[in-house]
């Protein structure tokens, strides 16, 4: 029997895995799944109607805001995002920068999800990720002139990290932005990045102190014990 049309729609999900370009062409994702391109075009029409993908204005298409949603309302990043919501208001209003949390996504570590903005920035980009990595990720592509892109450096970077309990990051994801993040830690370890995303400029040592006071006020759900 042939593949049923959830298995090819599943395909089509699966294309966006695995470390590659958050956006793809429609032969891109023909490629990835092995379909045909008339019929990878079908399901991708049908994934933009319900709005898993989303087309951009280049024709290239990206995971959608309903994915995001829904991935957001799953009982473990749903827990911890509601705890640490008032944190993340008042570490905005301190700061007037866009708050977030964040955790990986993938067993892989190649990709980080903020759990307020619904992106999902490979990690050694952004002080998210370089609370939440342990080694460096296979690829690290540069994103911009300050992408730090040497697996050598990158450990450095975060074995200091994981000393000062606190991670900054400018503008290695998008130029005229600085990351700061902070980790959120149960009884398992670090479980998740909080951090906030400011202007380049903005004095960072308020801003590192609004992050750490922030993270003083969570206290994130304590994982379920196994049966």
């Amino acid at each position: 029997m042939g593949e049923s049309v959830a298995g090819r729609l599943f395909s089509v999900m699966d294309a966006f895995e695995g470390g590659g370009p958050a956006a793809l062409r429609l032969t891109d994702i023909a490629a990835r799944t092995g379909l045909p391109a008339p019929t990878a075009l079908r399901l991708v029409r049908e994934l933009v109607a319900w709005g898993g993908l989303e087309r951009g204005a280049d024709g290239r298409y990206r995971l959608g805001l309903r994915l995001r949603v829904l991935g957001a309302s799953a009982p473990c990043p749903r827990a911890l995002l509601d705890a640490a919501l008032p944190a993340l208001r008042a570490l905005g209003a301190r700061t007037g920068g866009h708050a977030d949390l964040a955790v990986l996504s993938t067993p892989s570590a190649d990709e980080v999800l903020c759990l307020v903005s619904g992106e999902r920035p490979p990690p050694h980009t952004t002080a998210y990720g370089k609370v939440l990595l342990t080694t460096p990720p296979a690829e690290l592509p540069r994103l911009t002139r300050h992408t730090v892109v040497s697996p050598g450096v990158l450990v450095g970077q975060l074995a200091r990290v994981r000393a000062a309990g606190i991670a900054v990051c400018a503008e290695e994801f998008r130029l005229g932005q600085v990351s700061v993040a902070a980790p959120v830690s149960s009884s398992v370890g670090t479980i998740a990045a909080l951090g906030v995303t400011v202007p380049t400029g903005v004095p960072l040592d308020r801003v590192v102190g609004a992050v750490r006071a922030a993270v003083a006020q969570v206290r994130p759900p304590e994982p379920s014990p196994s049966p």
